[in-house]
């Protein structure tokens, strides 16, 4: 009976083994064992058939039949009306039923009802545990589980995300959207709004389960600023804690009460270590992943204990030397590098699944606040700011096919509605994609003609990747030095001069890269009491989302007033965007005027940095406490071109030229290969 079954099972798993070439190494491994499984299965089946009891050769009662025959032998089986005996010299022998006594042919009957259950018990008991063997159960499931899911397994009973695994990965997919309250205290708001996104399927995260340390650990200051770092517990990603622009997202007002906001994608993410996801977990257990396997501990170590010999990561290795990573309250506040193996491409980990924006990236909102968010019925949210005193508010509901209706209404009471629709980007690369979630910059600008106009009302810029162009006597819309300084709007004022600057606020040529990289004299007055020290920053923004930087001193004595041209000895040079410890001279490499900046900062104490970590970042973050006034002036370069270049360029043109006419009308003399003059000509065109 369990003949047709095992066929079956067998040629099924064979088919399914060297037909599908899709399957996973670990795929393949499990259905070989299905395969091995019902092999021996099949032959334990084929010999039970004869071997199972009741099939033993039953001895027959002796006895004649009605044609008066003589002692038949052993029972050996009954097929409808016929019964086979065999004979005492091992022949066999077939007789009708019909032909037995009536007394031979009750005891053969009797003999099959009993073989027949015995046989059909047997058979019941052999299929159970087949399929018990190929079957998995949850026992058998949690059994084999990782020792990484369990920190996901509080996440998994709510349904908040789903797990699987391989051999090599680890796979998490989730909706991106947490179960806690989100964007509520954000200060520094790019008009986006949490949206799901399709992290699933292929597009699922992925973290090793055999994490290897790297030869050359890579750090994650100034690199690795697009896409996630990490991976928290409950599904949500963790991006680096400094922004596309270097700066720590946490000081500068970006993040909510938990430590996230939404990417130009409206893809919601965490910048530092989500320590409040420790009571769902459960004690010991990490609250996220790094990407390249090593777990993420809180602020304490799995049995409770003070965290001691951190490296620069933020990492250290256990008494049993598995190396983790650990929370911090200050930067870099979770794995601030990797020290395992990953591979980086544009920026980001890679690979690492892909965000899907509906709407067009926003710009920054000037001084707004964000002090609501709610869910107002499944699938619809509300998302409430404050600008300037007044109240404005974000409704939208998602639809069945993807798309989502926006209603806004602004601060000055205007009203608009829209509805967009999915844009499905094309992968970029690296298994589940390559583009890497929204983050704050996770897609290409958008291009010429694509630009959506503005909301109604002053308070919402339009969301294309370039400023509106400012309003004659409304400062506040083009770029100032406040938004780069939060301290700006708050603090009292310094007085900044600089003599490197003529009457119409352009700088020296000598200050720049076309003159002696002079750095430039700085004068300050107005320090409140108590100030201790001064730091000055030379900076400048490129364009919206970004920021350079060319001078930092810090540590200037407070009795210091002023740093004079190429000033030595004053202060603690610390580095510039190139990571050096000197001034860095404007070199612009597009045509116009740009404007740069020069910012003074009287503290109440000497910032602690290390010398390879004080850059502008970091300064800005050591300083927040301490800052008790700050001054910027503003200052204007324009590369000049050389007035020698169109003459020399014109020269070399007829130089040429002459050469072309004077090679191309004569013919190669003999002896003069022809490749040499090709020579000459390619040196020509270089020239």
């Amino acid at each position: 009976c369990c003949q047709p079954f095992l066929n079956e099972l067998l040629l099924d798993n064979i088919h399914v083994f060297i037909s599908d070439r899709a399957l996973t190494i670990g795929q393949r491994k499990l259905t070989m064992q299905r395969v091995v499984v019902a092999l021996a299965a099949l032959l334990v089946g084929v010999t039970s058939l004869w071997a199972h009891p009741g099939h033993a050769p039953v001895k027959a009662r002796t006895g004649t039949s009605q044609s008066a025959q003589p002692s038949l032998g052993t029972l050996v089986v009954v097929r409808g009306d016929q019964v086979q005996f065999r004979r005492e010299d091992e022949t066999l022998v077939t007789r009708n039923l019909s032909d037995l006594t009536p007394a031979d042919r009750i005891w053969v009957e009797q003999r099959s009802d009993a073989i027949r259950r015995a046989n059909q018990a047997l058979a019941q008991d052999d299929l159970s545990n087949l399929l018990a063997q190929n079957r998995p159960t949850r026992t058998t499931e949690a059994a084999k589980a990782p020792e990484m899911a369990k920190a996901f397994e509080a996440f998994v009973k709510t349904k908040a995300i789903q797990t699987r695994w391989d051999d090599r990965f680890f796979y998490v997919e989730s909706n991106g959207m947490p179960d806690h309250p989100l964007m509520i205290g954000i200060t520094a708001w790019q008009q986006q709004v949490p949206l799901p996104q399709p992290y699933t399927g292929e597009n699922a995260w992925q973290i090793p389960l055999h994490p290897v340390p790297a030869k050359k650990p890579m750090s994650a200051k100034g690199a690795f600023l697009r896409g996630a770092i990490a991976l928290a517990a409950n599904g949500i990603p963790i991006f680096n804690p400094l922004n596309n622009r270097g700066d720590d997202a946490f000081l500068f007002g970006e993040l909510d009460e938990y430590g996230g906001h939404c990417g130009r994608a409206d893809d919601y993410h965490y910048h530092i270590a989500p320590v409040h996801l420790e009571k769902q977990v459960g004690p010991g257990l990490p609250i996220a992943y790094a990407l390249d396997g090593y777990p993420i501990y809180g602020y304490t170590e799995p049995d409770g204990t003070v965290v001691t010999g951190l490296d620069e990561f933020n990492g250290h290795a256990d008494k049993a030397g598995n190396y983790h990573y650990h929370a911090s309250k200050k930067y870099p506040y979770l794995n601030g590098g990797f020290h395992g193996e990953v591979t980086e491409r544009d920026g980001q980990v890679d690979p690492q699944p892909r965000a899907e924006p509906l709407r067009e990236a926003g710009q920054p909102l000037r001084n707004a606040k964000i002090t609501d968010f709610k869910q107002t019925k499944p699938g619809s949210y509300q998302l409430t700011y404050q600008f300037n005193g007044k109240k404005g508010t974000i409704d939208y509901t998602l639809n069945k096919d993807g798309s989502a209706k926006f209603d806004y209404v602004a601060t000055t009471g205007k009203k608009e509605s829209e509805t967009v629709t999915p844009r499905r980007r094309g992968p970029g690369g690296g298994g589940p994609g390559r583009g890497g979630p929204g983050g704050d910059d996770g897609r290409p600008p958008p291009r010429p003609g694509e630009d959506r106009p503005p909301r109604p009302g002053e308070d919402r810029p339009p969301r294309n990747d370039r400023d509106p162009p400012p309003r004659r006597g409304d400062e506040t819309s083009a770029q100032s030095p406040a938004e780069a300084t939060p301290w700006d709007t708050k603090l009292p004022k310094l007085t900044v001069t600089s003599s490197a600057l003529d009457a119409n606020g352009f700088l020296g040529v000598e200050y720049t890269c076309d003159g002696a990289n002079a750095s430039p004299s700085v004068t300050w007055a107005g320090a409140p009491a108590g100030t201790k020290c001064f730091a000055v920053n030379v900076w400048h923004t490129p364009g919206p989302g970004d920021l350079k930087s060319y001078w930092v001193v810090y540590n200037i004595p407070a009795n210091v007033t002023s740093l004079e041209k190429n000033t030595q000895g004053v202060g603690t040079v610390g580095l510039n965007d190139k990571r050096r410890a000197a001034y860095d001279p404007m070199c612009s490499k597009g045509p116009g005027v740009k404007t740069y900046h020069i910012t003074v900062l009287a503290l109440s104490a000497e910032p602690k940095l290390k010398p390879d970590e004080a850059n502008r970042a970091n300064l800005l973050a050591a300083i927040k406490e301490t800052t008790l006034a700050v001054g910027t002036l503003d200052f204007k370069y324009e590369r000049k071109k050389n007035a020698l270049l169109p003459i020399i360029g014109g020269a070399i043109t007829l130089l040429l030229i002459a050469v072309g006419l004077v090679f191309g009308r004569s013919r190669p003399r003999a002896g003069w290969p022809r490749r040499r003059l090709e020579r000459v000509g390619d040196a020509g065109t270089r020239g």
